[in-house]
This record gives structure tokens, C-alpha cells and sequence, in this order.
């Protein structure tokens, strides 16, 4: 019986539809807070000391990098298919892939240095 080579493939489509379902599940709801409902007086805004100190709480850091991290590899995923099957550019298979995955990588890297230095 012969093995299978790996593939990095199911772990790919699992974070990309986790990166969906939370993009599709948080992103609208800070959107209308913080796009909407904020800026037209609908709910009292909070101060930035406020916001800082939710901020400092490492659950609430957790989900903000959960949601970086996933929404980065939802359009990693996304986009290289796009450019892959969409735009028929095959030959540059492994060239898109690396510029894909590795620019969700290094902008995971980002949010990660940015939210737990605050």
C-alpha cells in the first residue's frame, strides 16, 4: 500500500473557511459599530481609555488576532485561486502561492507584534 505524499491543501480550505465564517460572523458588526452607530450618535461612543483597557484584556487580543489571522488566510486562499484558476495563471503556481500564504504569514507576524506589545 503506498502513502500519499503531503498536502498542505486541507489545512489551506480548513483556515479559509474559518476565515470566512468569522470574517462573515465579526467583521459586519465592528463595521456598524465603529462605521456606523459611533459616528452618528446612534450609541455613546467610548473614550480611548476605554477602549485601551478592553484592549488589555487577553481574550479580547486572542479574538482580534484570531480574526487577523483568519481573515489574512481567507484572502490568502481566495486570492491565489483567483489568480490561479480565474485569471488561468498555473505556471506561477508555486510563485502566487508563496506570495500569498507568505504575505498572510508576515501580516499575521504584524498583528501578532502589534496587539500584545499594547
Amino acid at each position: 500500500m503506498s502513502r500519499r505524499p503531503f498536502s498542505p491543501e486541507p489545512l489551506l480550505w480548513l483556515l479559509f473557511s474559518a476565515g470566512g465564517l468569522a470574517a462573515a460572523l465579526l467583521v459586519p458588526a465592528l463595521l456598524f459599530l465603529f462605521g456606523i452607530a459611533f459616528p452618528l450618535g446612534w450609541l455613546p461612543a467610548p473614550d480611548h481609555a476605554h477602549l485601551l483597557s478592553v484592549l488589555h484584556n487577553p481574550l479580547v487580543k486572542a479574538v482580534l488576532f484570531g480574526l487577523c489571522v483568519l481573515g489574512l488566510f481567507h484572502w490568502a486562499h481566495r486570492f491565489r485561486y483567483t489568480l490561479y484558476d480565474g485569471l488561468q495563471l498555473k505556471r506561477l503556481s508555486t510563485v502566487i502561492s508563496l506570495f500569498c500564504y507568505g504575505g498572510a504569514l508576515v501580516g499575521s507576524v504584524v498583528a501578532g507584534v502589534i496587539l500584545f506589545r499594547i
